[in-house]
């Protein structure tokens, strides 16, 4: 039994997610933040903004089977560094379409968002093979809440700053200077990132706390024989109701967060008549609630752990309680107050944030061998809301001239999710792949 004293390695790597994942979301965000100036300057109309949207989630979707296959195949250290700088350099990219008038700016924007939208696949489910990695079952919860949250993070730290910089110097500095910090963060990933076993400041006390409570600390161990990864695992994966059911969940999950990505600046500027400056500082106040919800909800639920709950009860409670709160978005479409509008958008947020453990339950079940094709498999499923959200709710703007119907449709998703976890999903527990799935 080893007496010394564990070192806390996990939470340095456990702090990289976090800021990758912040950079990861407010790239994702740009286009929300510039987008109503874009609209002004480059005579783009609702509906051609919001295939503009969803062109990052097309891309994403179809990138996130092969990114797990890459996670699987390569590890997370170098295939995550690729991750980041391509999205990065795409990012960049987007602030010279002005200049190229001889191309529809509208295939072009679509273009470039699609490439940062593949360039991103690996990203969540590399989190996930992380912490799974990193973080014993009973401390998995938060962590996964933790690198969850950095979506709401990023929209505080960074909403402010890029409308005053899409205010002050122009849209086009916005998709600049966010490129730039992702590439120099590239470089830095590669320098601190380690599976368990290779990390330079780990101790035997930490790696025996973590692996013999089910972190899985030989994940990207190169002297360990890896399973390939096939689609006979991914009929295997659909085979799962329980997974099925989580699927179809995060799926509403993510409309509720593809609105707050997309639409939500627009709609503060178009319905409640906010500039531009004004909805990037507001919308990062319903963010600052979705972070605090988010820590919370794995917080409640490893503590739900640790008292002795069923994984089912420890998972499924913050979830089903936080969607039923995020239904509070209805009532923005009977007040006109703003400060009381955006109350309950910060009320909704904090119950999406609140439910959102769709990762930790992902950690937890996923078959050890193919933990990043199943995490890439259930946001592939998760992320099909980032194509049609924005798709939809565009429509239903232009077709009805206001937001009232679009947010029905986002409430509607947070209720549908609650069905999907309470009479679908059934009892959580690890899915074991059998010996006929596996591969020498």
């Amino acid at each position: 039994m080893n007496s010394a004293k564990p070192t806390r390695v996990r939470y340095q790597i456990l702090l990289m997610i976090f800021l990758v994942t912040t950079i990861n979301y407010a790239d994702r965000a740009t286009l929300s933040i510039a987008g109503s100036s874009i609209q002004d300057d480059l005579g783009i109309n609702a509906v051609s903004l919001g295939y503009i949207f969803s062109a990052f989630g097309w891309a994403y979707v179809i990138g996130q089977i092969p990114g797990g296959w890459l996670l699987d195949k390569f590890g997370s250290k170098k295939v995550y560094a690729a991750s980041i700088f391509t999205w990065s350099l795409f990012t960049l990219l987007q602030s010279f379409v002005g200049y190229f008038s001889f191309i529809n700016v509208v295939v072009l924007l679509f273009i470039l968002r699609a490439m940062v939208g593949i360039a991103e696949a690996p990203s969540f489910p590399g989190n996930a093979r992380i912490v799974s990695a990193w973080f014993p079952t009973a401390e998995r919860g938060t962590a996964s809440a933790v690198f969850n949250s950095a979506q709401y993070f990023a929209t505080v730290l960074f909403a402010p700053l890029m409308g005053w910089i899409t205010y002050t110097a122009g849209w086009q500095y916005v998709f600049f200077v966010m490129g730039a910090c992702g590439i120099v963060f590239s470089a830095i990933w590669l320098k601190v990132i380690y599976s368990p076993r290779n990390h330079p400041n780990i101790n035997a006390a930490e790696l025996d706390y973590i692996g013999n409570n089910g972190g899985l600390i030989n994940m990207d161990s190169p002297n360990v024989e890896k399973t390939k990864p096939t689609f006979s695992h991914v009929r295997y994966l659909l085979s799962s109701r329980m997974l099925l059911g989580v699927y179809f969940g995060q799926y509403c999950i993510n409309a509720i967060t593809y609105f707050f990505l997309t639409w939500f600046p627009v709609y503060l500027v178009q319905e409640h008549n906010m500039t531009i400056l004004k909805a990037g500082i507001v919308a990062s106040l319903p963010a600052i609630c979705g972070f605090i919800g988010g820590i919370l909800g794995g917080v409640i639920s490893d503590t739900f752990l640790r008292k002795g709950y069923s994984l089912s009860v420890a998972r499924k409670t913050p979830i089903v309680v936080g969607l039923l709160l995020s239904t509070s978005i209805l009532v923005c479409n009977y007040i006109d107050t703003q400060w009381m509008v955006i109350a309950f958008m910060a009320l909704a947020f904090f119950g999406k944030g609140l439910g959102a453990l769709g990762w930790a339950v992902v950690s937890d079940t996923s078959p050890k061998q193919i933990a990043g094709l199943s995490g890439g498999l259930f946001n592939t499923f998760g992320n099909v809301a980032s194509i049609t959200t924005p798709i939809i709710i565009g429509y239903i703007v232009t077709a009805t001239g206001s937001f009232e119907w679009a947010l029905v449709y986002v409430a509607a998703n947070a209720a549908l999710a609650v069905f999907s976890y309470l009479f679908i999903v059934g009892k959580i527990e690890r899915v074991e792949l059998p010996a006929t799935a596996t591969n020498p």
